[in-house]
This record gives C-alpha cells, structure tokens and sequence, in this order.
C-alpha cells in the first residue's frame, strides 16, 4: 500500500510516500516557515498533496505525538477520534495542535482516501501500573491525566522488531533494551513484545539528557525556577536551554561538543560525560526491571552515527554480559538498505546492536495494517471464560521432592483443554510476608515449574510476580513449595499469568486471528461493562476454544466463577482485523 506519511510541526510539515509493504521510499520532503507571510498548515498540505499524486497515494497517516490515555494503537480518524487527540492539547500543546492542523488540512485535500493517526505514545499505553504511576495523590493524578505515558514509541517498537528477527527470533521472545539517542532522547525496556517502562514521562522532558531539554531533575529545583524565574521562563529553561547545550555552554549537537571537548574544553567534557552516565544508568535499572537483558539497541542520530558516545554507555557493562568490540563499533555504519550491525565481542552474553530507525516506514506500515484490518466478520461461535483460580505445576523432579520419589498424581477432573486435569494433590506456597495453603497442582507433568498466581496473592505472600506468558519464567519471582514429603525453593517460577484465549487453527481463521497476535475483549451487557486489553490469542490444533482469565479480573467484570447462562456480546479488536464475537461466562478451571 503506498502511504503518504505526515510529520506535522508548527513551523514544518515533513512528509514521506512509503510503500508499505517493501518499505520503499517513494518521495520526501520538507515544507517549512509555517506561520511566516501567511503560509498555512492546509496551503503545505495541498503543496504535499500536489508533489505526490503521481504515486497514487491509498492512505495517510499522521504522526501524533500525545494519545493520552485512550489510544493504544494506531487509529483510523474520523470525528469522535480527532475530538479525543484535541481533548489531549493540554498535555502536549507544543505537539498535538500542528498535529491536528496537519491532519484537518489532509483530510480537507484528501477526502476519499482513509487517514490513520500513528501515535508515539501507543507503543507505551499499556504498561504496568507500577511504571505510568506517580506517587502524587491519586484523585489529582486522575483528573488531570497526570500518568507516564511516554514517547518515541514507533522508533522503539520499529528497532525492537529488528533487533528480535537479528536475533533469530520472535519479539516475544526477548527482553531489549532499546536507547533512542538524538536531540530528543529516550530509553524503552521491552519485555516479550511489550514496553514495560520509559524514560520520557508525561512530557518529552522527562528521563536521559538531550539536546536541549533537562532529562531528570529533582521536582524541588522546578519549583525554585520558577518562584525566581517564573513558570514561563522555567518552561524555557528546561526545554530549550538545558540538556547538552546547557551544560556545555555551547552546543546541543554533538559532534560539536566532541570536538571542543578534544581541544579541552570542560563544558563539552562535561555534557557529554553526564549524557553517557544517564543512558548507562537507565540501561542498569531497565535490566532488573526486566530481571535481565537479551539485547540492547542503539538509535537515531547519536545512537546510530556516534561510535565514542555508544562505547562511553557501554562501558563498565561487563557485570550484564555486555562485551563491546571496538573494531565492530568503530566501523558500524547502518543505513535504511543495512539496518543492523552487531557491535558486541563473539562471546558476549547480552548482544549490543545499531539500527537505523525508520519512523515512517513504521507510521506506514501501521497505517497500512489499519486500513486493511478495517473490516468485520460476524462469529457466531461463542468464546467461554474460564476464571482460573492460583495453581501449580510441576516438573518430575519436584513432586518427587515434595512427595516422594515416584509419587504420580491423582487426577480430580479433567479440565477443558484436552490431556490436562486437577488433581487431588495440592501444596503450601510460602513467602516472604505470609503463606497460601492449599493451592492445587495441575497435571500432567512439565519441563518446567510454573506456578500462576493473582495480584492480590501477590500482596498477601509478599512477592513481585511479574505478568507472564506461559513458559516464560526466566528470572521471574522466587517462591517455596511445601508438600507433605519436603519442602523446595524456587529461584524462580512464581507469575501472574497473561491473559490469553486458546483457539484451534479453525477458530483462528473464524475471528481472522493469528497465534500469538494480541486482542482486546469489551465485555458488555453483564453486571459489569469491561475491556480486557492484550488478550493473547495462542493457537494449537490439541486446544479447546476458551478465554482464562485470573479470578482478580474476573472479579472485576463480576464474572461469577460458577455462572453458566448469562451470554455477554463482546468485540475482539486485533491488529490486522476487527471481529465480532459472543463471550459466555462458564466454570472455572482450577
């Protein structure tokens, strides 16, 4: 699909056609001096409009800085969605009004072809609680939207791809750090396909150094700027006069303040010793957020062009198994034809990768799978709920210690997905703060210990029990186990588990669904109207059609765990297709 991809500034409107799927650039360029002798965002449009009708642009998609808290994913506009990113003016008013501007003025100059809002926020909307949380008062907090929502979001989910097909691998698989270094600056920690913190915070000013803007700072020296200097003036400050062109004195680009800092000059030294330190000690926390690193990106303008600012922040990474090789990062050059080079020594355990970001190629793509993913397909087939109640399973090995050697489980009864079933057996689950007895094992047998727990669990036994896919429980939350023969401690194994719905190929390509894709279930007409996001879709031809969620959620939506007749109509949004669906509430598997 050819795309006509808009950047909109105040005083700019950049532009790009993109071929969606070959990712080929077929025209670029820049209109400038917006708002200078009457030059309007709708007279650049229509220049825009007029230099690509050649190639027969299908759709348009807009760069939007600020969703707020209602876009999760990029949107096709229409009137509803171009009042909600105007509703978000008060948290990005340098952004979302040249945004909106620009897509007004497409949409007036072409009306026949769909738009789609590409936002930079998205990519982060959906992380934990306990990342977008300030600890401010939450009714202020609430009223005022006052939430971490991050930025940069194309770049970090565009490299984040990358670097997982580098690695030989699926996204979900992975946990990267990813680093996107130029006059704007923001680290991301991508956890199995997902952002699970950012550096940037409900503005762009939040987090590593930059250009021209603070990063961090202690909240008390904003107020004691602006009680000396004014809000105004302190606003100015802290985005125009700060970062490496504050501390240097001189310069926000680089690669002027790496040549004055080589004539000796203490300002440049500094700027660029503080810019290094930052992204060096974001990488450290997002390391443990993660419990650990796969791989860590380095992007845009300084991560992808500056080989002494990328071994600055790598260095003194040993302890996380980065291994940098000064050859390889001396000579990476990357390119939008050559997008990856692997900076580390061979025997690295985390690999360190530069990629060249392509945020419109991204805004394409999205804006692509939007507009052909914009159809419905009626299901009639209904999609129980199960409410999984806290479980366990187990490895031979452990029930040998937990029951004696040889010890084989009983079964209770068999649950709804084939060949699994409760059993008799259940054990103690024993934390720090306080213990749950009594929690049933689920056969048969695995590879590996698991055991799934909910958040209030997680508050009663005292833990940290990060939310998980099935399976991955590397560096996940260490638990006991006591059985009526021993007792055994886990290093790890202890998760919430992700919600996901199991599906047969059939049932797949019945809701236009793929493996492992993510959708969002809006349960309506029960007690309790809700949307469960980031539904996992997971397909296998041994599994039965059926929804798990913990009994936390379905607490939530007032689900009862023993309700049979009550039929709920829900719609199921994926990435590439809409569907509508029915979800039936039924017993819980244990």
């Amino acid at each position: 699909m050819k795309v006509l991809v808009i950047n909109c500034g105040s005083s700019s409107v950049k532009y790009q056609v993109v071929e969606s799927d070959s990712g080929e650039r077929l025209a670029a360029g820049v209109v400038e001096r917006i708002g200078e002798e009457g030059r309007t965002h709708s007279a650049a449009v229509k220049e825009i409009v007029e230099a690509t009708k050649e190639h027969g642009v299908e759709a348009v998609g807009h760069r939007v800085v600020h969703g707020g808290p209602k876009f999760h994913d990029a949107t096709l506009v229409d009137d509803e969605v171009k009042a909600a990113i105007e509703a978000c003016v008060p948290l990005a008013p340098l952004h979302n009004p040249a945004n909106l501007a620009g897509l007004e003025a497409a949409r007036a100059a072409l009306p026949d072809v769909p738009h789609v809002a590409v936002f930079d926020t998205a990519f982060h909307a959906r992380m934990p609680r306990r990342a977008a949380t300030y600890a401010i008062d939450r009714e202020l907090a609430e009223k005022h939207q006052l939430r971490r929502y991050g930025f940069h979001g194309t770049s970090h989910a565009f490299v984040a791809r990358l670097a997982a097909e580098h690695l030989g691998g699926d996204l979900r698989d992975f946990r990267i750090i990813t680093l996107h270094l130029g006059n704007g600056a923001s680290a991301c920690a991508v956890e199995y396909g997902s952002s699970v913190e950012t550096s940037m915070g409900l503005t762009p000013l939040e987090g590593l150094v930059m250009g021209t803007r603070s990063g961090d700072v202690d909240p008390g020296l904003v107020l004691k700027l602006a009680r000396e200097l004014g809000v105004d003036e302190t606003d100015r400050v802290l985005n125009r006069e700060s970062g490496l062109k504050g501390l240097s004195g001189l310069s926000n680009d680089l690669r002027d303040l790496q040549a004055k800092a080589a004539e000796g000059h203490d300002g440049a030294r500094l700027a660029i010793n503080v810019f290094a330190h930052q992204a060096r000690k974001y990488i450290g926390a997002y390391a443990t957020v993660m419990g650990g690193v796969d791989a860590i990106v380095l992007t845009a303008g300084i991560g992808e062009n500056s080989a002494d600012m990328r071994r600055r922040i790598l260095q003194r990474l040993e302890f996380l198994g980065v291994r940098l090789d000064e050859e390889k990062n001396f000579d990476a050059k990357v390119s939008d034809d050559d997008p990856v080079r692997d900076i580390g020594a061979a025997n690295a355990r985390v690999r360190t990768l530069v990629i060249a970001t392509n945020e419109e190629l991204e805004i394409a793509r999205q804006t692509a799978a939007q507009v052909q993913g914009a159809k419905t397909i009626a299901v009639k087939k209904p999609i129980p709920i199960a409410v999984s109640a806290r479980h366990v399973h187990l490895t031979r090995e452990s029930l040998d210690v937990l029951f004696g050697e040889g010890y084989e489980l009983t079964p209770y009864k068999p649950l709804s997905q084939p060949g699994q079933f409760a059993a008799e057996e259940k054990v103690n689950l024993i934390g720090p703060r306080a213990r749950i007895d009594g929690v049933r094992i689920l056969g048969p047998l695995r590879p590996g210990n698991q055991i799934e727990i909910s958040r209030t669990d997680e508050f009663k036994l005292g833990v940290d029990a990060p939310v998980r896919h099935s399976g991955k429980v590397k560096n996940s939350a260490p638990i006991t186990l006591e059985g009526p023969k021993g007792t055994l401690h886990l290093e790890e194994g202890l998760i919430c588990a992700w919600r996901h719905i199991h599906m047969t190929p059939e049932d797949a390509a019945a809701y236009g669904v793929k493996d492992k894709e993510y959708v969002e279930v809006a349960i309506k007409g029960g007690p309790r109207d809700l949307i469960f996001g980031d539904v996992l879709v997971r397909v296998k031809d041994s599994y039965a059609l059926e929804m798990h969620i913990d009994t936390d959620e379905a607490n939530a939506a007032e689900l009862g765990r023993i309700s049979e007749g009550d039929i709920v109509y829900t719609d199921v949004y994926v990435e590439e297709t809409q569907a509508e669906a029915v979800i039936q509430s039924k017993s819980p598997a244990e």
